[in-house]
């Protein structure tokens, strides 16, 4: 029998500080809001965050670790070929909640860190860069098995599809039109064939 997880005040708090940090702004979200959209009391959350920007910190964590898992996930079905895992990458990181300020969460969190926030930032941009990695050995895997060009640069490729995946999701958002992100999607399977 397997056991289902109890929610906790702390995860209560973490879910409502999400939602409302990447679709109302960091910023303009206080925490006098959290504990009206939560219903869990200021010192409750105080005991499990000591400041709003640890409070910041506990969701980049989980978003990091959430997104870094499902694209491990995916790089691993050793069972697809390099092009249709490559795919599901796409897809999985276009399925990004569209509501999000900025589109994707990280830029969404990003743009709204305070400016003294050099951790947290880094923390970000390590996270890109573990995300280009991964998808540099995945190109990589595809040019040794034949099925990318063998004269792929495979770093440069990865930094690009990176960049303009975050670009068209940030686009999609901002120009409020769905069919720019599936246009670049197409466009970066395309390339690679």
């Amino acid at each position: 029998m397997t056991k289902t997880k109890k929610f906790t005040n702390r995860d209560v708090v973490l879910q409502t500080a999400m939602k409302l940090f990447l679709t109302k702004g960091y910023l303009a979200t206080s925490m006098d809001e959290i504990v009206l959209v939560s219903t869990v009391s200021k010192t409750n959350i105080y005991y499990y965050f000591k400041s709003k920007e640890d409070l910041l910190t506990a969701i980049l964590d989980q978003l990091i670790q959430t997104y870094t898992e499902l694209i491990q996930d995916i790089v691993g079905r050793k069972d697809l070929r390099a092009q249709e895992r490559f795919d599901l990458f796409l897809q999985a990181m276009a399925g990004t909640e569209s509501s999000f300020l900025a589109g994707c969460p990280f830029l969404t969190l990003y743009t709204q860190m305070p400016q003294e926030a050099d951790a947290l930032r880094r923390k970000v941009g390590s996270f890109f860069q573990e995300q280009m990695t991964l998808v540099e050995g995945l190109l990589l895997e595809g040019v040794h098995k034949g099925e990318f060009s063998p004269t792929l640069p495979a770093k440069a490729v990865a930094a690009l599809i990176v960049s303009a995946l975050e670009g068209a999701l940030f686009l999609q958002h901002a120009n409020q039109d769905p069919a720019l992100l599936g246009q670049t999607l197409t466009t970066l399977a395309q390339l690679l064939k």
